[in-house]
């Protein structure tokens, strides 16, 4: 009788451990996969890292591959967060409906884009109509807006970009980029360029802006969190991170996906350059 009580111990300490390490294979499998927008990219990475230092069990990957992949991730159940620096488009949302999905935005902060240029160029401002012509290639000199003699060097996001299509909407108002412009693949990427070319020219996101480069005023309004958040500065945007549908209650999800709204989120937020939506 007792070797059979022993063994039946035995066989409920395995089934214990068994049912130990199946729970563990869960929490380690939990993963909310984000991708999209370069721009919400240093938001994405920052509330990544603190979410996951916050809870072991759960991984967070992001992925920065375009707000235009970011709506397909949603559209094709690819990502559970879709990033975006712009709003889905009507041909986005039908899609969406006919693979049975229910794109949700979450407006996570506010961002203006500064126009960039050297530290060099002296020119101070611009208006948004003497942008619009340089990248029409209507303008081709600094020397024509005050600056140096010097052929500019108009550089933009790729099309498939958000910040592209904010760019195209405020700035550009439906006249085609001439072809003189180079086209670059993140705003990174825009900063890098406009920080080691004297003649160039380039927009990027609010937090992209470092020493290394002089975001120009427009219209006479600095780009600044003061002038986006009140609306005077006037090429900006919200930005967004999409689910399908609403996040369920209390789940991983929806806590990662609200933490934009939590103190610790807001300051994450200014931290990266960009402006919380609970600040204004």
């Amino acid at each position: 009788m007792k070797s059979l009580i022993q063994f039946s111990r035995s066989l409920l300490g395995k089934a214990s451990l068994f049912a130990a390490v199946a729970l563990a294979g869960q929490v380690r499998a939990e993963t909310i996969v984000m991708d999209g927008s370069t721009t919400v990219g240093p938001i994405a990475k920052a509330f990544a890292e603190y979410y996951m230092k916050q809870n072991p069990g759960v991984n967070v990957t992001v992925g920065e591959s375009g707000s235009g992949n970011g709506a397909k991730g949603i559209i094709n159940n690819t990502c559970q967060v879709g990033t975006m620096s712009r709003f889905m488009k009507d041909t986005e949302f039908k899609a969406a409906a006919e693979a049975g999905v229910m794109p949700v935005a979450h407006v996570v902060a506010l961002d203006g884009l500064p126009i960039l240029v050297h530290p060099s160029n002296p020119v101070k401002g611009l208006t948004v109509d003497q942008v619009r012509d340089i990248y029409m290639g209507k303008i081709t000199n600094w020397s024509q807006v005050g600056g140096p003699n010097l052929e500019i060097v108009s550089v933009s996001r790729d099309t498939n970009s958000g910040t592209y299509e904010t760019f195209a909407e405020l700035v550009m108002r439906k006249e085609k980029i001439g072809e003189r412009t180079e086209y670059v693949g993140s705003n990174g990427a825009i900063r890098q360029r406009v920080q080691s070319t004297p003649a160039a020219i380039g927009y990027a996101g609010l937090g992209f802006v470092d020493d290394t480069v002089k975001a120009l005023e427009i219209n006479g309004v600095a780009p600044s969190p003061a002038t986006v958040k009140s609306g005077v500065y006037p090429i900006a945007r919200p930005l967004y991170m999409f689910t399908n549908g609403y996040p369920k209650l209390g789940s991983h999800l929806y806590r990662f996906i609200t933490l934009h709204l939590t103190e610790v989120g807001g300051s994450m937020i200014q931290e990266t350059g960009f402006i919380p939506v609970t600040s204004y």
